[in-house]
């Protein structure tokens, strides 16, 4: 997954301080972990959030969001956000979505 190296620094940014943050070259871009799961990813002009299927409908009724879908199947629990979307405190909110389904998750 080709990546924007400027989402990526805001990414890095707005995670810096949490703790159990990994990053990990995946996809052909980057990943953040959260104590080993995947939380989210960065690609070209979007945002990748792990949101888990019971937050998913939650977080595709948001701004921006839109489901994954790769080869034709929709991965479930996976969002995509638009980089527009993600301003401010928004992107925040969209880590805070993620790591309450990541969190709960045990570690790896």
């Amino acid at each position: 997954m080709p990546y924007d190296r400027h989402l990526a620094d805001r990414m890095r940014a707005a995670l810096r301080r949490l703790p159990g943050i990994s990053e990990r070259a995946m996809f052909g871009g980057f990943c953040w972990m959260l104590n080993g799961n995947m939380l989210c990813g960065v690609e070209v002009g979007r945002f990748m959030f792990r949101v888990g299927k019971e937050l998913e409908t939650k977080a595709l009724a948001k701004p921006g969001a839109k489901p994954i879908v790769f080869s034709g199947r929709r991965m479930g629990g996976l969002v995509w956000v638009d980089e527009e979307a993600c301003q401010g405190r928004a992107l925040a909110s969209w880590i805070e979505l993620a790591s309450r389904f990541v969190g709960a998750l045990p570690p790896r």
